[in-house]
């Protein structure tokens, strides 16, 4: 009996034993993880990495001599608070922006900045230094133009090659806001901005009374052009056309000659039209 009790404890013992070696030895990889295995302080493997299918499951390990660095991968955020930049107009803008970034190669990552966020600490001060170049050599009014994205777009590529070093590739570079500092220098940027469009708008104005004027001049000696051709076929009709608008001119009503009278002789060259003379 004593000898079938011994025999099971050391069953129990074993299996014990058996169970928290698998404790000790398995870790868990969740589908928005991904692992990077370390022996003796260096990177042996890595599980569940972007950029092919899905391999989140068990796994062991070798208990005490290796460990399991656990790496988020999804797509992280990176903000900035906000930081004053120096305009190509030398306008004092608050810029307050962020990036979006995932961790693409997890070894390096692991190498060069031991932590997801390690690697923030690092891209920080990278994101405000290439913000600054980059807005440094446009205007304020720029930024509020379709110019914008094209900052930004170079913003991303120049953060992402540096970003690279650190195992993590940028994905979008965004601003949520860029504004004037309060006081002065934002009432002074409002009527320099409220000058610029009057100015433009008095020159669309001078552009558009000269083209008014050389349509018109053309359309006036087009018109007289098509007069003279017209009257130059019948010269007498033409005499007698315009010595009829002379006639409503001098004797209509509304030019006050209603009850006026005109003394001329019958022989005056004026009234040659009545007489049927040409």
């Amino acid at each position: 009996m004593g000898r079938i009790w011994e025999e099971h404890r050391a069953s129990v013992i074993a299996l014990g034993a058996a169970l928290i070696g698998f404790m000790l030895s398995a870790y868990i990889v969740p589908e928005e993880e991904q692992v990077v295995v370390i022996a003796a302080g260096e990177p042996v493997r890595t599980v569940n990495t972007p950029g092919g299918k899905t391999e989140a499951g068990i796994y062991l390990r070798i208990p005490f001599y290796e460990r399991v660095a656990r790496i988020e991968k999804r797509v992280l955020d990176l903000d900035m608070t906000d930081e004053e930049v120096l305009s190509n107009d030398q306008q004092r803008l608050l810029v307050n922006a962020y990036a979006r970034f995932r961790i693409s190669d997890p070894i390096r990552m692991v190498e060069r900045a031991g932590t997801t966020e390690g690697v923030r600490i690092a891209l920080e001060p990278i994101l405000n230094s290439v913000l600054r170049q980059e807005l440094g050599r446009r205007t304020f009014s720029a930024m509020l133009t379709a110019e914008r994205g094209t900052a930004l777009a170079n913003v991303r590529d120049n953060l992402n090659r540096q970003a690279r070093q650190y195992g993590a590739e940028v994905i979008d570079v965004q601003i949520k806001r860029t504004d004037l500092p309060d006081g002065a220098p934002l009432q002074s940027a409002f009527q320099r901005m409220e000058t610029d469009r009057e100015r433009e708008a008095r020159t669309i104005r001078a552009q558009g009374a000269r083209d008014a004027r050389i349509i018109r001049a053309e359309a006036d000696a087009q018109a007289a052009k098509i007069y003279a051709d017209s009257f130059g076929k019948d010269p007498g009709f033409y005499d007698f056309y315009r010595a009829m608008q002379s006639y409503d001119a001098t004797f209509a009503p509304e030019n006050g000659n209603a009850s006026s009278s005109i003394i001329l002789s019958p022989d005056n060259e004026y009234l040659r039209q009545f007489r049927g003379r040409r």
